[in-house]
């Protein structure tokens, strides 16, 4: 009797708590600028409890649902998962290393419930004071891991942070995330990108619709890496945004129009990102620990031959810069961005043919909404002129259908052609160096 009393009022306790989901709002004139989110919560009115997606990227959680909310702190959990079939083809290959030795490759034809991640946030004493704990999952690397950030809002012209942060090296490292054209960043960001670091940023608006954020962090990617391997070489990245027109380009400034803006809204950025890195183990050791920096013929930079045979770099300077432009209009939207990438003053255990390795290309995405709120149909293409005269490229497209007339839920159809991959991994859509076509369908959702 006692059990099923306590059960009784464990049920009427759970049932009184009322769980809110924090949907899409209704679309808006955007002609006009919506009201920011001031960061004061107030009790009785519905408010945007989610956090502005401008230096945190993948870190930033969706509108999720309250799980408690009092004036003395908050509890919001949200979720992202997406789930991929992807099929690289010929699934059988040889290529060509910049050295002109030659390699095999695999291609991938395998579904997976690719990555999922959960957020657990809100504020603590004030709501100027937030945090985020994230639980995130790659299914393809095996890899789990329990990270966060705390930040700290003094006024919309000064915000800082703490914990794990992007280097701001391209545009899909500040804030659109997962509102790619694909399910995944083309392979123009994926090659020549800094990664995710442990590090202390600050942001805000410098003057109305121009923004800035400032990152110093420990390396290019903290995945992997020890806090015993860490060099004393700190990055840093800064990235400034203008919107001239319309002050904002739609939430987490997503790359499509899903909105329908009635109005252009303008995107321009610039960022900048340098590092001395490091390769954090043995030289001895065939396999590096630093596996952010690729070369263009998608070898990773600090292992063991990658410049030379039996050659080890154990360290070189980082430096990257991009800039970026996009307009949306009517279910139109463009988005370009230009890289260039510098590697240099290499410290290696032997001789090296190159003193320094130099990198430029671009990557293209356009789309348009054919059925609004529903149909979306995009294209890609990415280009290098890189150091060794190989090329990369890819085009190609596809779309993404939302059952809910939300971007909540996606379903995803894409074939790409690729010359050279110059990106690699299981992480992303790329296996370095194929020559051939991806097609991949998958599902992905955001609550």
């Amino acid at each position: 009797m006692l059990k099923i009393k306590l059960l009784s009022i464990t049920f009427f306790l759970i049932s009184r708590i009322s769980l809110f989901a924090q949907v899409e709002p209704p679309p808006v004139d955007t002609a006009k600028k919506p009201p920011a989110f001031d960061g004061v919560f107030r009790r009785g009115v519905a408010v945007d409890s989610s956090y502005k997606n401008v230096a945190s990227g993948e870190f930033t959680p969706g509108k999720g649902f309250d799980l408690v909310r009092t004036k003395y702190g908050s509890l919001n959990f949200s979720l992202y998962a997406m789930a991929r079939y992807l099929n690289q083809l010929p699934g059988n290959q040889t290529w060509t290393d910049h050295l002109g030795r030659q390699k095999e490759f695999v291609g991938r034809n395998d579904f997976y419930f690719h990555r999922a991640m959960l957020w657990f946030s809100g504020f603590v004493g004030t709501p100027k004071l937030t945090y985020t704990a994230t639980v995130w999952t790659i299914m393809p690397t095996q890899q789990t891991l329990v990270y966060g950030n705390l930040q700290y809002r003094f006024n919309k012209h000064f915000k800082f942070g703490i914990g794990v942060a992007p280097n701001l090296s391209v545009r899909s490292m500040q804030g659109p995330f997962p509102f790619y054209a694909s399910t995944d960043r083309t392979m123009g960001e994926e090659s020549l990108r800094g990664g995710f670091t442990q590090g202390f940023f600050v942001t805000g608006e410098i003057v109305p619709k121009l923004l800035y954020t400032i990152m110093l962090g420990n390396n290019l990617s903290t995945l992997g890496i020890q806090a015993s391997k860490e060099t004393r070489n700190l990055s840093k990245s800064l990235t400034l945004v203008w919107m001239p027109t319309t002050g904002e380009y739609g939430p987490r400034g997503g790359i499509s129009d899903f909105e329908y803006h009635r109005k252009a809204a303008t995107r321009f950025g610039v960022s900048m990102v340098t590092s001395r890195e490091d390769r954090f183990n043995n030289t001895g050791t065939p396999s590096p620990d630093n596996t952010q920096v690729r070369m263009t013929d998608g070898l990773l930079f600090f292992e063991t031959g990658a410049l030379a045979d039996g050659v080890t770099v154990d360290q070189a300077d980082y430096n990257m810069m991009s800039v970026d432009a996009g307009v949306k209009y009517r279910g139109f939207s463009a988005q370009l961005e230009l890289y260039g990438r510098h590697l240099s003053d290499f410290a290696a255990d032997g001789p090296v043919p190159l003193s320094s390795i130099k990198d430029y290309g671009y990557s293209l995405q356009i789309s348009h909404m054919v059925i609004p709120k529903r149909l979306v149909l995009y294209g890609i293409n990415s280009y290098f002129w890189d150091e060794f005269k190989r090329h990369p490229y890819e085009f190609g497209g596809g779309l993404n259908f939302y059952p809910v007339n939300s971007r909540s839920w996606r379903l995803n159809g894409q074939v790409m052609r690729v010359y050279k991959s110059s990106a690699g991994g299981t992480f992303g859509l790329y296996t370095a160096g194929q020559t051939g076509t991806t097609i991949t369908l998958g599902t992905d959702i955001l609550l």
